[in-house]
């Protein structure tokens, strides 16, 4: 007898839908799995033969077919082990494959017949509501993820038994309600506030409008000249999340496994800090089994890199794309998976390796061929990549001693959150098409899915970073002076806008160009050779 139950499994970070078939007919006990299962999927054999049996139902001594449709995409985890079980009872008889017309199944069985809590729930719940599945059965474990999702009926199983018994009597089971106060953003108790920073009013300057415009931006400045301090500090004046930006954060964290039961959504802004010996794969993603890198988990939030020319080239080289497209696509022979990655970087680097050049109270003991190398280890393409370019001098003695209290995070996240809400209004509606576009029959745009100004391609720059004739005659000069290359001189336009907008000015003006470009000042300082 034949037996078809619904499951679905993750690629990248999206759901699609498995169709676990089982057959049992007769001829010599044995069980056979195929549509390119793993390791722990061919395990499952065990798994399930023994919870069907410590559950009190009936093993067929026949032999059992299993195919995971469609059969040209690996399959990899246990959260089949569930949706397998009920297809051996219904293709034995023991209950109604009726029951399973419109239910989607995952979960991982223990020995005694318990469910285990899987990986990639809300991606799977999300699916289910794009494929307009109308019930989800899932690991009681995995209940607060699912409530998330509105429009589908969320079952929580703890036991195989559970999980036939709503099969068979469904009206002794209700679904999870919906919980709406779960996409509320919570507040965040920081453990930092720039309140406690002394000086540095530049440096605060510069945090601000990379906050407000989500730029990216490099620190640079000797031992405890507090860049390291005033970065951690930059998620406390980050606005909060949006639903659709929360979602987007825990579907990563989801299909990484990095998810609390008691934390089913992410809604504080992330904070990433790998150590410089991360590899490749740790940072941007990858593996046998591919899995969402430092970089993916950094989505909508903020990635730190301390001490950046001590990581290993290699890892900073493929920074590129991510920085470039905010996405990031790993290959592999059976399967591409693409992670988004659309992220604030913020490094912090020594000028030299002792750290001192061009210090005013300690002399650097670096000779130049030493500071130049050093220096080299950021490439071009990677510097040009980030937007503001910050010099973190020493404190002097007045300041360190001073016992004031600086502005608080507070105050600054007020200022970046009305800059955030002018930006959201701006890509709230779809760009005109141009006349050379609507002469090619192009399709007319969507509305755009930008949150901040430093995700804007060339189309935006053009309709909203228009320089007016002053404004040119100042880039001219920029561009002369410091060699600007085409990037640069996107990123400096983004920047002046983002300055602009936290001044609630609608056009780019002199001033705000003039600030963009001292934030490119350290180009010529340290690199312009």
């Amino acid at each position: 007898m034949l037996a078809r139950v619904l499951s679905s499994a993750v690629l990248g970070i999206d759901a699609y839908e498995v169709c676990v078939e089982v057959d049992v007919s007769n001829g010599l006990p044995a069980i056979t799995i195929v549509g390119l299962p793993d390791a722990a999927i061919n395990e499952s054999k065990e798994r399930v033969r023994t919870a069907i049996k410590n559950s009190g139902f009936y093993f067929p001594d026949r032999r059992i077919t299993i195919n995971l449709a469609p059969a040209d995409i690996k399959k990899t985890g246990p959260s089949f082990d569930l949706s397998i079980a009920i297809g051996i009872l219904a293709a034995s008889g023991q209950i109604s494959a009726e029951n399973l017309d419109d239910a989607l199944i995952i979960g991982e069985l223990s020995l005694d017949g318990g469910v285990r809590p899987v990986i990639g729930v809300l991606p799977v719940a999300i699916g289910a509501l794009e494929r307009k599945v109308r019930r989800l059965y899932l690991p009681f474990a995995n209940a607060r993820e699912a409530a998330v999702v509105s429009g589908v009926d969320v079952y929580a199983v703890s036991t195989l038994t559970e999980m036939v018994r709503a099969l068979l009597l469904p009206d002794t089971f209700k679904p999870l309600p919906h919980d709406p106060s779960l996409l509320e953003p919570e507040k965040t108790e920081f453990e930092f506030d720039f309140a406690d920073v002394k000086g540095h009013a530049h440096v605060k300057r510069a945090l601000e409008v990379a906050a407000a415009g989500g730029h990216n931006l490099l620190l640079i400045g000797s031992p405890g000249s507090g860049k390291t301090m005033m970065a951690r500090r930059l998620p406390t004046i980050l606005p909060p999340m949006s639903v659709e930006e929360s979602l987007e954060a825990t579907k990563i964290y989801s299909v990484s496994g990095l998810l609390s039961v008691e934390k089913s959504l992410i809604t504080t802004r992330p904070y990433r800090s790998p150590h410089h010996t991360v590899s490749t794969a740790a940072l941007v993603g990858g593996g046998s089994t591919p899995r969402p890198g430092e970089v993916s988990l950094a989505h909508n939030g903020v990635l730190f890199l301390d001490e950046l020319p001590e990581y290993h080239r290699d890892s900073l080289e493929v920074l590129r794309q991510p920085l470039e497209d905010g996405v990031v696509h790993i290959s592999r022979v059976m399967a591409s998976y693409s992670y988004p990655a659309q992220f604030c970087l913020v490094a912090a680097m020594n000028p030299c390796p002792c750290g001192f050049y061009g210090d005013n109270h300690r002399s650097c003991t670096c000779t130049p061929t030493n500071v130049q190398k050093y220096q080299k280890k950021i490439s071009g393409p990677l510097l040009d990549r980030i937007d503001l370019h910050i010099e973190v001098p020493r404190l002097s003695e007045e300041e360190l001693m001073q016992t004031g209290v600086g502005e608080s995070s507070a105050s600054i996240r007020a200022r970046v959150c009305r800059a955030r809400a002018v930006q959201a209004k701006r890509f709230a509606v779809a760009l005109p098409i141009s006349t050379e576009e609507a002469e090619a029959e192009m399709p007319l745009p969507k509305p755009s899915r930008l949150y901040c100004n430093a995700q804007m391609g060339p189309r935006e720059i053009r309709a909203y970073c228009s320089p007016s004739e002053p404004v040119k005659n100042m880039l001219r000069t920029a561009i002369q002076q410091l060699g600007l290359s085409a990037r640069a001189y996107d990123r400096l336009l983004k920047v002046a806008r983002t300055i602009a907008d936290l001044e609630t000015e609608k056009e780019i003006a002199v001033s705000h160009i003039a600030e963009a470009i001292q934030y490119r000042s350290l180009d010529r300082k340290f690199w312009g050779g």
